[in-house]
């Protein structure tokens, strides 16, 4: 097996709440809308996809109310501090909860963290300590 993701799948409570908060808060573009998912456009990078939770946790064999944190983060790396900034200010503005306000991170990075309406976690960050980075953007 690779170290590759395919795709990312999340289970949400609200798939309208859900689709409400990535278009119109953070400017994303639906690819498919088959009505119990959505997959947004991806740009190359690995298709982002809801699925509505209890039919995803059925379609894995898992029980859909878990709690806490679930030890997945969501990792977005951009090219500047400045762009921190305003993902941080526009996923604020669409609702979401801060989590850790952008700010210098221990290992000299930059960066902070928000969760989205169904408290999935993302880390936006920046580093000038190399050039060959996963950026998002």
């Amino acid at each position: 097996m690779k170290a590759h993701v395919s795709s990312i799948l999340l289970g949400v409570r609200d798939l309208d709440r859900a689709k409400q908060f990535y278009t119109e808060g953070l400017g994303w573009k639906i690819q498919n809308d088959y009505g119990i998912s959505v997959f947004f456009e991806s740009d190359g990078a690995s298709p982002v996809g809801f699925y509505g939770r209890e039919g995803l946790a059925g379609q894995v064999g898992t029980d859909p109310e878990g709690s806490g944190f679930s030890g997945l983060v969501l990792t977005y790396v951009v090219r500047s501090e400045a762009r921190v900034d305003e993902i941080i200010a526009e996923a604020a503005k669409a609702g979401a909860t801060i989590l850790k306000p952008a700010g210098a991170l221990p290992w000299g990075g930059y960066g902070g963290t928000f969760a989205d309406p169904d408290g999935y976690v993302w880390s936006v960050g920046y580093s000038d300590q190399g050039t060959n980075q996963p950026y998002a953007e």
